[in-house]
């Protein structure tokens, strides 16, 4: 078996079985996407740094979602963009792996940073009074580290256990990067060790955390319902609806992904639900989460001189 591995020296990209003409149009479209990923998340990261005033825990863990963003994106869009442009779709085995594990990881601590961000504000919202002693600096750095290090230890594991599978054959990926499920196709042994365990660790690093996030904004709403003032009613309502949907999206098609029977979707729709993830989501987020805020916005003023003091 492990000689029969050793044949398998890179794999094939399918990616979208589309004409040439359609391919280079979702290139185009794609490209613009992941331009408004990178500038997007780079603005917030530079306004985040400048800004002393946005030196708070709430702009601390949007700083490392734009990080996770801006990394998640970046490894796997170049690629898809470039087969889109090329005539042949491969990828080296180790490049593959270690794409899997990239992707992984990234997903994973995204995964938490949200469950972190959404105890913020819920911290925030809720218990307004106590906020700066619990959100301590020293609790923020060490929920951030947790969430890097359990991400990227998690999914350690799943690239291990992908590494003990022998790869004799076939060599094409019915996907645009190496998704772990598709890669799993590929191998010349049972593979039920590596399902269960995507299963379970799915419970824990997605339907555990989304439980959570449901039951801090369940908390931060009926904060808000307690809110005097119309138009601040109205405004908290806005900011939470769309974090909502932000997560709700996220979580929901990895859920669809990982934790349904394989035949319930049909391989395209898996790679329409990654997009989601993967290009769509770290577009969306530094709209949703910074740029409508109104702090962000005076720091953007200021960083471009149009808010200086007369």
């Amino acid at each position: 078996m492990e000689n029969n591995q050793t044949l398998i020296t890179e794999f094939i990209l399918l990616g979208f079985p589309l004409g040439p003409e359609m391919q280079l149009f979702l290139c185009i479209i794609f490209s613009l996407f992941y331009i408004l990923t990178l500038l997007g998340n780079a603005v917030i990261l530079g306004l985040i740094c400048l800004d002393s005033r946005l030196h708070t825990p709430m702009y601390f863990f949007l700083s490392h979602l734009a990080i996770v963003d801006i990394s998640y994106a970046s490894n796997n869009v170049p690629k898809m963009l470039a087969n889109f442009l090329s005539k042949t779709s491969t990828i080296s085995f180790a490049p593959c792996i270690t794409q899997t594990f990239l992707y992984m990881a990234f997903a994973h601590t995204e995964c938490l940073i949200l469950v972190v961000m959404s105890y913020d504000r819920y911290v925030a919202i809720c218990h307004p009074l106590r906020y700066t002693v619990i959100m301590s600096w020293r609790l923020c750095t060490t929920l951030a580290i947790i969430s890097w290090i359990f991400g990227s230890h998690l999914a350690l594991v799943h690239v291990l256990l992908l590494l003990r599978l022998p790869f004799c054959g076939p060599q094409k990926v019915n996907h645009f990067f190496c998704e772990l499920l598709s890669v799993l196709k590929l191998a010349c042994a049972d593979t039920r060790l590596n399902q269960l365990v995507i299963f379970i660790a799915s419970v824990f690093i997605l339907v555990g955390p989304l439980l959570l996030v449901l039951v801090s904004y369940m908390y931060i709403l009926r904060a808000i319902l307690r809110i005097q003032s119309g138009e601040g009613r109205k405004k908290a309502f806005s900011t939470c609806s769309s974090h909502l949907c932000v997560v709700g999206l996220f979580f929901g098609s990895a859920i669809v992904m990982y934790m349904t029977p394989n035949t319930s979707h049909p391989e395209e729709q898996q790679k329409i639900l990654s997009l989601f993830y993967s290009l769509f989501n770290p577009t969306l987020n530094p709209l949703i989460y910074s740029l409508r805020n109104s702090e962000v916005k005076g720091a953007l003023r200021r960083a471009l001189g149009k808010d200086r003091p007369r």
